[in-house]
């Protein structure tokens, strides 16, 4: 296999450009960097998002927990990763201490582009629409003098541009709640797969929430009998379960790993149906 090349140079930058990477929102987006830009950096992922309707890319377990929990908010409606900073030369106007003219490529002399982790649209009844910037990295590297001088670099750019801008680490990340978004977020994708419809799905979902509210029997049981009642192929159940979370028409202590082996009427705070709305013991009291 060819080895990719990592230099930086001007015909890289044209090129970059020329492919749109760093434009566009919601599904028109191109990241600025994308895995494939890189040899192997440990576990990368590439994630399709029904809310933005295209592949996100990333380069850490950071990156990703940290998408599932912006895609979960429903605040949230567009997530660029991987935004470029290419005017940052004009914008940031205060440059006291900083060295732009030590990020670039020691070969070629061209500038690095810097690049923030996440660029996030966020509407709000009280705020309406506006964004927020996270850099995502984990927290030993904020011990590295460059890494400090490009963080600088990136919160002297936000704050020019008026939005706010912040850090985010391992450290500040729900981990049990970005895997357990992760866990239903599978149920999104397209249900024909299993040989259902939308409608189909929408049909078992009501009829699934039935069996589920005030039982006192195993989520795990109740899923495994859904199928054999209605002949569906195995774990058919306890995928609608998971897309019942997902749409949110079922809550869950997210903050605790779900767990499927608690009875229903233990594991469930609250369900949406047909009829109105039932909060269950996990909610009652």
């Amino acid at each position: 296999m060819a080895k990719r090349n990592l230099e930086w140079n001007e015909n890289k930058l044209r090129r970059y450009l020329e492919e749109g990477r760093g434009q566009g929102i919601g599904k028109d987006y191109k990241p600025w960097l994308t895995i494939q830009d890189f040899p192997s950096m440990g576990r990368v992922s590439r994630i399709y998002s029904t809310k933005t309707e295209r592949i996100h890319h990333f380069f850490s377990d950071n990156e990703t927990r940290m998408f599932y929990l912006l895609h979960w908010e429903d605040a949230v409606i567009d997530i660029r990763e991987h935004f470029p900073l290419l005017d940052i030369g004009q914008v940031i106007k205060d440059k006291i201490g900083l060295d732009l003219d030590k990020f670039v490529d020691k070969q070629t002399g061209t500038p690095y582009i810097f690049s923030t982790t996440f660029l996030i649209a966020v509407k709000d009844t009280k705020n309406g629409e506006f964004y927020v910037a996270r850099s995502v990295k984990s927290a030993i590297e904020l011990e590295k003098k460059h890494i400090i001088e490009k963080f600088e670099l990136e919160r002297r750019y936000w704050e020019s541009k008026g939005i706010d801008w912040g850090i985010v680490t391992q450290k500040d990340i729900p981990v049990i709640k970005a895997k357990n978004i992760e866990w239903v977020y599978s149920a999104l994708e397209n249900s024909e797969e299993r040989g259902i419809d939308n409608k189909t799905k929408m049909d078992l979902s009501q009829e699934l929430i039935l069996r589920l509210m005030d039982s006192s029997n195993a989520v795990r049981e109740i899923t495994a009998l859904f199928d054999d009642e209605f002949q569906l192929e195995k774990g058919t159940g306890l995928y609608l379960f998971k897309y019942l979370i997902a749409i949110k028409n079922i809550k869950v202590d997210m903050d605790q790993k779900i767990n499927i082996n608690l009875p229903a009427n233990e594991l469930i705070q609250e369900v949406e149906f047909e009829g109105g709305v039932r909060h269950g013991k996990a909610h009652s009291g």
